[in-house]
């Protein structure tokens, strides 16, 4: 082999070594020089770089921004247009920067002019906490032209007040924007050893959900919302828009969500000015709250951000949480206060220092004594051996610098030296000193003044502007708008929206889900979809509401295998998608006589028709559904008969076996719900409501829908609504200055319509408000215009019952400063109905009970052969009070109800 070859072999390299080496060295630099701020300033280094080039520019005037991107490349790196967007970003955030010109809006999206267009001066908090000369760290420049900091020595937590999002190389860091008055308080509550949380706050505004926050470390989660406020039933309007997005991305989600049929709303105008405001119209009969619950699930109205904490300490990423961050930056305030505190110190000893040497010099005219020396060595051997008796009372050694300052020193200055006023200078320096010492000796207690400084000084104005609140969880389902319709092909087994030519069955969503028996005893629930096979010989199909404990489904089914008809009834809340469940005996012959679907556990009475052959003498009885419990849907049910069945009937429909439904409200989330979180409010049957008395003024009748929406801080009062309940209440006139006191029936039973029940005045405000009966009223004033006198009288004193509309009873009160209403046990007076009340469509119907077939003995054999059976030992399912029937009077009509039936034979 050639020699030079073999030699140009023995140096090569391995091309993979090559590029593990490149490849972490670049993840290296991108992490510590690009993506990662470090957490001693909070700052990335081409924003450090920014706020050092705009200090060496600082002189109080407002600079061109391409001035100062032109500045800046002495230290960075990169272009102009990074240094640019950095920059433009720093100011939106309106901490660090004063600016002048159009710098976009984060609202809108739009962007800022051109960088010779807009201006930038550094704020005056940014020139009181960043920057300090002498506590800075320097490294050399790129390039080794110039110097730049390693950090900036800020003493303030600027990385929680502004946040931070960057990607690296492998990992990522995202970082929420704080409260700048909260991240104070809570450095001030840290060095008072107190427990501290901080949650994230937006220029944007909105509402967060923080209760998966996690400290800002990875894995937790925070929702925000878009602040959506109901002007009228028609039209909605939203006034803050969720951290991370636009008015034009929030539109444009809005517009997709109405075009896929996921909502449905008639027009979007967006007024956005110096305030966001995007108004929403909506379609015709469209539910305002069940469109807003839609706005928030399908559109950007609603946003999850996952926090992931990264820093830089020490040169290398490290993921902590917010409250370490805020642990660390205060502990470095500290110690940069420290720092500036003992150069401070040692400034003012050297000028204390030099002061008194000036004092001696001149005053024991030390001066004159080196008119005889010859050379300048022995005049500095002259003054310092006049200096000699005073040495020990310097806290350092003289040296010789310090006696040059003194021979400096020009002759008209010792000439005008005046002893008093060097007297009173030393003592304002001596007492600084102290001052100085006095802080340092009690540093934790400088730097909560320190920070209390801050916050009255630069706190104004910066308010949370971000609401927290704790949000419902909003199921798609339920309020994704019905944009497609459900048919059924009941023989061939198929359902969907696109089998236009079949039967129609309802109107559903696109995400919902389906639910459907067979004939053969089968249910399966699968996704709603244009067309899909589901099974032949379909009984039933509707959409599937999990976890609905109110639909109860009522069968009758044929064992195959025993010739038994049983009877059960059962619940379906919760099913694995596509799966088959069996409902009876696991038979081929098996199959369900008769099923009916009930929204709200209605239990009907059904006739059942024996064949004419068979050997039973009772060949029709009834049975009533009421009579059985509500079990699983894989229990085998209880016997209804041993004979072949020929036809079964609904005879008459039922009313519900469930009660009414138990409502709480959850004031947290104003929203109703049925898992016992917040009040209890009541048992709610199907005519009830919910009267709402607003601080406004206004009351108002609402449904209990799991699915209405109640803004807390508006609301006064909320409870079941009694049709023979008296409202007390009291209000100030806006008009007169007056206060009132009036009681009232609601006279009204409109749904979902305000009625104002103060006077109309825009200063008018609701006190208070009771539906108690009879309260005592506490009023308190001040009839000599300084002691309070507490007066307590009973209502009845104070106004009788009229209607919602009238103005009450003036209140002879021109002192008054507080008002109350105190619960007393008098009860409203029992109203006695006439004992043969008229039978109109309102009233209750009049039962009697009439034998179907004449008396029946207990012992009577053929009766016996048709006696029900069942599983348990339960003596009520048994047919001896089945041959009877409950008839209405006057009218016989047995067809009305609510439950969906099929009888199949």
């Amino acid at each position: 082999m050639d020699e030079s070859l073999d030699g140009s072999l023995q140096n090569q390299i391995a091309v993979a070594g090559m590029y593990e080496n490149w490849f972490l060295e670049y993840a290296s630099y991108v992490i510590l020089e690009r993506a990662v701020p470090a957490v001693a300033d909070g700052l990335k280094p081409v924003q450090r770089r920014i706020l050092h080039a705009l200090r060496e520019m600082d002189d109080g005037r407002f600079n061109k921004v391409a001035n100062v991107v032109g500045q800046t490349m002495q230290y960075h790196p990169h272009g102009d247009a990074s240094i640019t967007d950095a920059m433009v970003n720093l100011g939106q955030k309106e901490l660090l920067f004063d600016c002048q010109g159009n710098w976009g809006d984060m609202r809108t999206g739009d962007s800022a002019a051109a960088a010779r267009y807009i201006e930038v001066r550094l704020s005056k908090f940014a020139n009181d906490v960043v920057f300090n000369n002498q506590t800075t760290k320097w490294q050399l420049s790129y390039d080794g032209r110039k110097k730049e900091p390693i950090t900036l020595p800020i003493k303030f937590p600027l990385l929680l007040a502004q946040g931070v999002e960057g990607i690296a190389v492998g990992l990522a860091t995202k970082i929420m924007p704080h409260n700048f008055c909260e991240i104070l308080q809570a450095s001030i509550d840290l060095l008072n050893n107190k427990k501290v949380e901080l949650l994230p706050d937006f220029l944007t505004g909105g509402m967060l959900d923080a209760s998966n926050y996690n400290d800002g470390l990875r894995g937790g989660k925070i929702r925000i919302r878009a602040k959506i406020e109901e002007i009228d039933k028609k039209t909605l309007v939203i006034k803050d828009i969720p951290y991370s997005t636009t008015t034009t991305s929030l539109i444009d989600s809005i517009i997709k969500a109405n075009d896929t049929g996921k909502i449905k709303i008639k027009k979007v105008i967006d007024n956005t000015a110096k305030d966001v405001e995007i108004q929403i119209q909506l379609a015709p009969g469209i539910s305002p709250d069940v469109t807003i619950d839609a706005l928030y699930a399908f559109t950007d109205c609603e946003i999850s951000i996952s926090p992931n904490a990264c820093v830089i300490i020490d040169e290398k990423p490290h993921f902590v949480g917010i409250s370490e961050i805020l642990k660390v930056s205060t502990n470095q305030t500290v110690d940069l206060l420290k720092q500036e505190l003992e150069i401070r110190k040692a400034e003012l000893m050297e000028r204390i220092l030099f002061s008194s040497l000036e004092k001696i010099f001149i005053e024991n005219r030390i001066y004159r004594d080196i008119e005889e020396c010859e050379t300048f060595e022995s005049v500095i051997e002259m003054v310092d051996k006049g200096l000699e008796p005073y040495k020990k009372d310097f806290y350092r050694e003289i040296v010789e610098e310090d006696i040059l300052r003194l021979l400096e020193i020009r002759i008209k200055r010792i000439s005008k030296f005046d002893a008093f006023k060097a007297d009173e200078a030393m003592k304002r320096l001596e007492e600084e000193l102290a001052e100085v010492e006095h802080n340092l000796a009690n540093l934790i207690t400088y730097a909560i003044n320190y920070f209390k400084n801050l916050l009255s000084k630069y706190g104004k104005g910066r308010e949370r502007k971000t609401e927290i609140q704790n949000f419902n969880t909003i199921s798609a389902t339920v309020v994704a708008a019905a944009n497609q319709k459900l048919y059924v092909n009941r023989a061939d087994g198929f359902i969907g929206y696109g089998l236009k030519k079949d039967e129609y069955i309802m109107d559903c969503s696109d995400i919902d889900d389906i639910i459907v028996f067979r004939q053969n005893g089968t249910c399966v629930v699968t996704k709603v979809q244009e067309k899909v096979f589901v099974g032949k010989d379909i009984l039933y199909c509707s959409v599937f509401k999990k976890n609905d404990d109110r639909k109860v489904y009522n069968l009758v089914y044929f064992d195959g295998k025993n010739g038994i008809s049983y009877v059960k009834r059962f619940k379906v809340t919760s099913v694995t998608r596509d799966r088959e469940y069996k409902l009876v005996s696991d038979n081929s012959k098996s199959k369900i006589t008769y099923f009916s679907a009930n929204e709200n556990g209605e239990a009907e009475i059904i006739q059942i028709n024996l064949t004419a052959n068979c050997t039973a003498k009772i060949k029709q009885f009834d049975y009533d559904f009421a009579k059985l419990a509500i079990k699983g849907r894989e229990s085998l049910g209880n016997v209804l008969t041993k004979y072949p069945v020929r036809k079964i009937v609904q005879k008459s429909a039922g009313v519900s076996t469930l009660g009414g439904v138990d409502i709480w409200y959850d004031a947290t989330v104003g929203r109703l719900n049925r898992d016992e979180h917040g009040q209890f409010i009541g048992n709610f049957e199907p005519k009830d409501s919910i009267l709402v008395l607003y601080k406004s003024g206004n009351y108002e009748l609402t449904n209990f829908e799991l699915t209405n929406r109640y803004t807390a801080d508006d609301i006064l009062y909320l409870k079941k609504y009694e049709a023979n309940s008296i409202i007390s209440a009291a209000y100030l006139d806006g008009g007169s200055k007056n206060h009132f006191i009036k009681r009232f029936k609601l006279e009204t039973t409109t749904i979902d319509k305000k009625f104002l029940f103060i006077s109309d005045h825009k200063a008018s405000r609701l006190i208070a408000a009771t539906d108690n009966y009879a309260p005592n009223v506490q009023i308190k004033h001040k009839p000599d215009g300084k002691t309070n006198q507490v007066e307590l009288l009973p209502i009845s004193e104070l106004g009788d019952v009229r209607g919602w509309k009238a103005i009450g009873n003036k209140l002879n009160y021109p002192k008054l400063t507080d008002l109350q209403f105190v619960d007393t046990d008098e009860k409203a007076p029992i109203q006695l109905e006439d004992e043969n009340p008229a039978v109109d469509g309102d009233d209750e119907p009049e039962f009697i009970i009439k034998n179907l077939e004449g008396n029946f003995e207990a012992n009577d054999s053929d009766q016996e052969e048709n006696t029900i059976e069942s599983e348990s030992e339960d003596a009520s399912n048994d047919v001896d009070d089945i041959p009877f029937e409950i008839k209405n009077l006057p009218s016989e009509n047995k067809d009305s109800g609510t439950g969906e039936q099929l009888g199949l034979f």
